[in-house]
């Protein structure tokens, strides 16, 4: 094997996301050879000693890939580990996938929002799918404070301007009207940061609860099935792993025996 970065060794071997396997080399907690690492440093695991946190990590150390998706409940960080010590999608886990597994969430919602989030040890899938130039289609039921007439709905599928930079086109439509609320169907082909929250406040009707119902085909609800609880998690079907990797164009031998839906 040639030498590659550390983080993307890292990423490939499950440990962590690309992202967090940065921020771990920053803060020192990764070591080639006895040497503290420095960030961009590259390394070839047939040959060289790569320790995290004091513990020699090795290829064949690689737990079996893990794709879940969980209905994040308000309240829940989208992070591995928080300052604040406020709960993470982690915590929803059980013990033997928050340990050892290098689980992380791809991609992220706020805090107050709730629905679909997936979580992997697919350090590789992670970086593609959260790369700009892979879009993948995100449903949202949006409720939106007041009734935004034609216009302004028209005004979000073409895109508004946000932080000097327009909005990709988006999909929106209304599914009911109470007295003082709407709620719309909202798909987007792209995530910045708190971007439908941002885009209803600049439109004049700022967002009171938001919830991610699908990522493209994987859904909380699956036809023919209850709908996923709030704080629970499923494995992935075949056919939904396999939908990710064709959108990134990743290949694997097999599919991954993935754990049993769990509800806690």
């Amino acid at each position: 094997m040639s030498d590659e970065r550390l983080q993307k060794i890292l990423a490939q071997w499950g440990i962590a996301s690309r992202r967090l396997a940065e921020q771990m080399i920053v803060a020192g907690r990764v070591r080639v050879n006895s040497n503290i690492a420095r960030l961009g440093e590259k390394a070839d695991p047939d040959r060289d000693l790569i320790e995290v946190d004091g513990v020699p990590v090795k290829p064949t150390d690689r737990p079996a890939e893990v794709y879940l998706l969980l209905n994040k409940p308000a309240g829940v960080v989208s992070t591995c580990s928080d300052p604040r010590a406020r709960s993470t999608v982690l915590d929803l886990l059980p013990p033997e996938l928050r340990s050892g597994q290098g689980i992380h969430p791809v991609g992220r919602l706020d805090a107050d929002s709730t629905g679909a989030l997936l979580l992997t040890n697919d350090g590789k899938l992670t970086f593609c799918l959260t790369h700009p130039r892979h879009s993948i289609a995100k449903t949202y039921q949006v409720w939106v404070l007041g009734d935004p007439p034609e216009p302004i709905l028209e005004a979000w599928r073409q895109g508004i301007i946000l932080s000097g930079r327009k909005t990709l086109p988006a999909k929106v439509r209304v599914l009911d009207r109470a007295r003082d609320q709407t709620l719309l169907e909202v798909i987007l082909s792209e995530g910045r940061n708190r971007q439908i929250r941002r885009t209803a406040e600049q439109l004049g009707y700022p967002v009171v609860r938001l919830h991610r119902t699908a990522i493209g085909p994987i859904q909380l609800q699956r036809p023919g099935s209850p709908i996923l609880p709030p704080g629970c998690y499923r494995p992935l079907e075949d056919t939904e792993i396999i939908f990710l990797w064709n959108l990134v164009n990743l290949t694997s031998i097999s599919v991954p025996v993935n754990p049993q839906e769990h509800s806690i």
